[in-house]
């Protein structure tokens, strides 16, 4: 696999010379063009992510680039770049968004760090000029690493890393004091080993990358406990195909393919350091997806480089360790001991009133989900999120099911669950009131009848309820053979608009007299039953129904423009229905 590594990272390093900007003028002049914006950016996802392949390649005996002059003058006008962007305060942008970014900042560091790391430890004379800039920027950065803030979960753990490797470099103790009021606040995953952000496809990774610097510099081997649940965590989360479960994300990742890939560092030190064939299974595993392509792939190498587990950590080495067989056929439940419930209700006393400013409170961490796998059939049940069912078998994937309701309006998240025997049953109530006049006392001030009084400065939270309404949706979930039961039920309240939809990916077949197209991507599913196919794998669904005419319901949307196809069974309350889908091979 390191042969075939080193090629695509040499792939990678042709593909970014060609669109490093050599127009002197140019305020990105040195930069490297991102292939998404047409703009060259100093953030690790961007040109810094470019120069740490180069930096990997150029010290490489077995890379075609190795000590080429060629590279390094790119690299010369890439350091240059970096510091050409880099603000008077020490951070620098993301550029999507986040300006003078210290988290941004702190990514970078990571990276930057481990160059300086490689090129010192290469030793070659001609690197100096090179090592002391990337140095220079590092050393800018003191000021806003000292003091800059975040906005999401996993920035606290990437600015901690950045403040250890810093350090590690520089050796100020207020770089100490610092981590350790971040490492104060507490880490923020279950038992099971789920992150706040329940993000499988970016920031499990981050996070698990991020904690094991910080306890390798910082002499804290207690920050590895959660690496090791995450990572036990994700043999659980992988489908088949090597995707990764983003079903229920609360991140970009959401919905998004991604693969291992981006573990592969993580799995690789960490399998070396525990000497654990789990996580070197798991190393092997996620490398088959940075070089499966055989040439570099933008939306599969990992940002820190996966070169910089052979390089950087030459005690990484994991060819000698034994292998542990990854799971095929498991039934597992997470999260169903955590007291997502008790913490809650907690959260009203915490003084916040659920605002945050620039992120979200992740209120749906903790909440249990099911894995199930058999073979090449994989399943996840989900609360919490906007679906609750999806499967993948073989190539036919059936993405995801979802209630909407016009009562709240909106999808169900459902926030209740219970197992037993093989059944998963889901809940949730909901409620919806109305709000009656501010008492007189509570207004702002006197006013007339006929003075302007706007809504927004009225004092809304000291209005009385009054009319509460509550209504409770169900759905069960179980199997019997090659077949999965669906059923659903409503509480008694009268009339209200209900949508559950079955979601199909764009490259199947999908078909059945009870279909009839609302647009190109869009059908009512009207009764009897529904094939879907893509190559020999079929999901056959029945139940069709068609109690109202809407296409979709308030507060949900249905895009066309991410290539997925949705079915719609119309229902309206009171209801109880049970719908069957059937697991198939299409004959020859």
């Amino acid at each position: 696999m390191y042969a075939k590594l080193v090629k695509v990272n040499d792939q990678w390093v042709r593909n970014a010379l060609e669109r490093q900007v050599l127009e002197p003028s140019s305020r990105y002049y040195g930069g490297v063009t991102d292939l998404f914006s047409g703009i060259a950016r100093p953030n690790h996802v961007g040109t810094v992510n470019e120069l740490a392949v180069w930096t990997t390649a150029i010290v490489n005996p077995d890379s075609a680039y190795y000590h080429d002059a060629g590279l390094l003058s790119a690299m010369e006008r890439c350091a240059d770049f970096l510091l050409n962007r880099q603000h008077g305060d020490g951070t620098i942008s993301l550029g999507s968004t986040n300006f003078h970014s210290p988290p941004d900042t702190a990514f970078v560091i990571d990276l930057v760090s481990n160059m300086v790391r490689l090129l010192e430890q290469e030793g070659w004379p001609e690197f100096g000029q090179v090592a002391e800039k990337l140095e220079l920027f590092l050393q800018r950065t003191l000021p806003a690493m000292l003091t800059g803030g975040c906005h999401t979960p996993n920035h606290r753990w990437v600015i901690t890393a950045a403040l250890a490797l810093l350090y590690e470099r520089f050796r100020d103790p207020a770089l100490l004091v610092r981590a350790d009021e971040w490492l104060a606040e507490g880490m923020d995953l279950t038992e099971d080993g789920e992150w706040t952000e329940r993000s499988n496809g970016i920031y499990n990774a981050v996070s698990d990358m991020a904690l094991f610097h910080a306890a390798r510099v910082l002499q804290r081997p207690e920050l590895l406990e959660p690496v090791r649940r995450n990572l036990r965590m994700m043999v659980y989360l992988v489908h088949p195909s090597g995707e990764v479960v983003t079903d229920y994300s609360g991140r970009q990742d959401y919905g998004h393919a991604a693969t291992m890939a981006n573990y592969f560092l993580i799995c690789r030190l960490m399998a070396a350091h525990d000497q654990d064939p789990l996580f070197a299974a798991m190393a092997d595993y996620a490398c088959s997806f940075l070089i499966r392509s055989g040439e570099a792939d933008s939306r599969s190498l990992p940002n820190g480089q996966a070169m910089m587990a052979y390089l950087l950590y030459p005690e990484s080495s994991i060819d000698g360790l034994e292998r542990a067989p990854l799971p095929q056929q498991y039934e597992k439940i997470l999260n169903a001991g955590y007291p997502m419930k008790d913490n809650l209700r907690k959260m009203e006393g915490v003084g916040h009133h659920s605002q945050i400013h620039h992120s979200k409170m992740h209120t749906a961490f903790g909440s249990p989900l099911v894995r199930i796998r058999d073979q090449e059939d994989s399943v996840t049940i989900m609360t919490g999120a906007p679906s609750f069912f999806s499967l993948r078998h073989g190539k036919a994937d059936l993405l995801g099911v979802k209630l909407s309701t016009s009562f709240s309006p909106g999808i169900v998240a459902f926030d209740e669950f219970a197992a037993a025997d093989g059944e998963y049953k889901l809940a949730k109530t909901m409620e919806k009131g109305y709000y009656g006049p501010v008492h007189r006392s509570m207004l702002p001030d006197s006013r007339g009848i006929n003075e302007t009084s706007p809504w927004y400065l009225l004092p809304h939270q000291e209005r009385p309820l009054t009319h509460l309404q509550q209504h409770r949706l169900e759905a069960q979930v179980s199997r019997d053979g090659e077949e999965w039961i669906f059923h659903v039920k409503s509480d008694e309240l009268e009339d209200v608009y209900t949508q559950l939809t079955f979601i199909f990916g764009a490259n199947g077949c999908l078909s059945g007299e009870g279909l009839e197209p609302v647009n190109g991507h869009q059908f009512f599913f009207k009764s009897g039953s529904l094939l879907y196919t893509e190559g020999q794998d079929t999901i056959e669904i029945s139940g069709g129904a068609y109690e109202h005419w809407l296409p979709v319901l308030r507060e949900d949307r249905h895009p066309a423009g991410n290539g997925c196809r949705y079915a719609h069974i119309n229902l309206i309350t009171p209801f109880e229905r049970t719908f069957i889908v059937r697991l198939g091979t299409k004959q020859e």
